[in-house]
């Protein structure tokens, strides 16, 4: 069977369970709706934790960028991976403890406000939609190239998908429709990284092939990342393994990126609700346990595959005749995202550092997907990585368009506006409002503003100079007041979308400009400061939060029975 027969058959076998289990576990309750029903066992929840967090950044586009910045790319490892310290010993036990549905309710009530909650809302919505964007634009990479249609195309299937399992199972179906997607991203990540490294290092276990001896090719007898510097030396490319040289980024930008990845993962709405769904504080805690274990088997990984890759793309098509171009190269280049041009009129594929002669320019999306075809793996490996991909992107966005439907009928219009609908009114909202986010996250799927990983970037950044700052401050400081966490949370947000919309959609201004050289993909750790100092600041110089708010933030903090 082909290729595309395969994908055709594994995609449909998939998406056909989560839907299944969209419609066993439907809801008919706010509480499943926003929550689960707070019933989710925590090795379930953590497994769920880990497909909702672990997006098509994370399965695509993540060794990918390692595969191309080399030891640069570790930065996206540490703040992803480390952000979950954070949830874990800030966040997490506390926000559960606190018992409501959503991150903008717990900002209102901490805060005092309906002002914080409505500022709250507003970064939330603005920091999900920016997220799913990356999800949407994976979904439609996937499709473009193994159902051979292109990738507008792909983004409206994906949209049609999500749709009908997150407005049917909520919280409920989307938990457990995510437990299923991790296992089929994992076996899907997992299966052609053992292959791979086997047939390149003679070993099984990619963690331990990423550092062994090449068996086959030009470089046999090299130590891969040693082969890997070597080409690259040839290529006149910066060392992969070089750290802090010349054609790589500045240790200020490592620094900022790593860190804005980190706080945005404890500060992320759609990883904090997730934590809204276990029975207590104390299974929390276990959940971001278990998420850890289960993130750790994909990103201990990634670095393995990304040098795989390298390796065998610069191999397979270096100094080699464009007429003699592999299978797998002439498919991709049907979707746009590989290309050749023959800048020198000799005919053979050419790739290096100077974008003036390089002659093949490759999107790095690509990387993981292509990776089974380069290594010439069986065809149903490359759909289950087809499949892998599509779990992951559609995971991360169901999750991301509850938070918008939350956000726009609990915390909006039941708080605010309509606080007597009734609960069937407020559920049919819900719903309406999860439609109508799928249809402008495809929108932004078609029309994103970089590619997947970046774009997941900027959204980690948004959440790290909004909410991160109010969410500690709210649990362990009782002296911070509502002047001080709305300004904090305007200011940050609102400088980190002006940085990144300068320099990234707007395009008027290039590296040389950037503050303190820190990227638009590094600048939301400028922003939570800035949130922190704002916010500290207005809070010393206004009246002290109520009593009874003095009192929640030591209830939330002190131990109880069940942890």
């Amino acid at each position: 069977m082909s290729i595309q027969g395969w994908t055709y058959l594994i995609v449909a076998v998939t998406f056909a369970l989560y839907i299944g289990i969209a419609v066993w576990s439907r809801v008919r309750t706010t509480a499943g709706f926003y929550v689960a029903g707070q019933g989710v066992p925590a090795i379930a929840n953590g497994m769920a934790t880990g497909a909702d967090w672990m997006s098509a950044a994370s399965f695509i586009s993540m060794a990918g960028l390692i595969s191309f910045m080399g030891y640069d790319g570790s930065m996206y490892l540490m703040g992803w991976t480390g952000g979950y310290v954070l949830l874990a010993l800030f966040l997490a036990p506390y926000l559960r403890k606190y018992g409501k549905f959503t991150v903008p309710e717990f900002v209102g009530d901490r805060y005092y406000s309906q002002t914080a909650r409505v500022v709250a809302v507003v970064c939330a919505i603005f920091v999900s939609f920016t997220y799913v964007a990356g999800q949407m634009r994976g979904v439609g990479v996937v499709f473009s190239r193994f159902l051979e249609v292109d990738i507008d195309t792909g983004v409206y299937i994906g949209v049609g998908m999500v749709f009908v399992y997150a407005t049917i199972g909520g919280m409920r179906g989307i938990t457990y429709t995510q437990v299923a997607q991790y296992c089929v991203l994992i076996v899907a990540y997992l299966i052609p990284a053992v292959a791979i490294s086997f047939k390149m290092t003679g070993n099984p276990i990619p963690q331990l092939g990423f550092g062994s001896v090449v068996t086959e090719g030009e470089h046999a007898g090299v130590f891969l990342l040693e082969a890997i510097d070597q080409i690259h030396r040839d290529l006149g490319l910066p060392e992969y393994t070089g750290a802090f040289i010349e054609g790589k980024r500045e240790m200020i930008d490592i620094f900022a990126i790593t860190l804005a990845l980190m706080v945005g993962t404890a500060g992320l709405p759609h990883v904090l609700i997730r934590f809204y769904t276990v029975r207590s504080a104390r299974m929390a805690r276990w959940s971001v346990m278990w998420a850890l274990v289960f993130i750790a088997l994909l990103y201990t990984t990634a670095p393995a595959v990304a040098a795989f890759a390298r390796v065998n793309l610069i191999q397979t098509l270096h100094e080699r005749p464009y007429a003699e171009a592999p299978t797998w190269f002439q498919n991709w280049e049907t979707t746009g995202l590989i290309r050749f041009e023959d800048k020198n009129g000799d005919g053979l594929m050419q790739y290096g550092e100077d974008p003036d002669t390089r002659e093949l320019e490759i999107d790095r999306d690509i990387m993981v997907l292509a990776n089974p075809e380069i290594a010439e793996l069986p065809a149903w490996v490359v759909a289950l990585v087809a499949a892998g991909g599509l779990a992951a992107a559609l995971s991360t966005a169901a999750g991301l368009l509850l938070v918008i439907s939350s956000s726009i009928s609990h915390d909006l219009f039941k708080s605010i506006f309509r606080p007597q609908m009734s609960e069937g009114e407020e559920l049919t909202l819900a719903r309406v409002a999860a439609g109508g986010a799928v249809v402008v996250a495809g929108y932004f799927g078609v029309n994103p503003p970089d590619y997947v990983a970046a774009v997941v970037a900027f959204a980690f950044g948004l959440a790290a100079a909004s909410f991160f700052p109010v969410l500690v401050l709210g649990v362990f400081s009782k002296r911070v007041t509502k002047e001080g966490a709305i300004a904090g949370m305007v200011l940050g947000i609102a400088f980190t979308a002006a940085y990144i919309s300068y320099f990234k959609l707007a395009k008027l201004g290039g590296a040389e400009d950037w503050w303190f050289g820190i990227s638009p993909e590094g600048i939301g750790s400028v922003g939570m400061l800035l949130n922190f100092a704002v916010t500290l600041t207005v809070s010393r110089f206004t009246p002290p939060p109520p009593p009874e708010v003095q009192a929640l933030v030591e209830e939330i903090r002190l131990p109880s029975r069940e942890e």
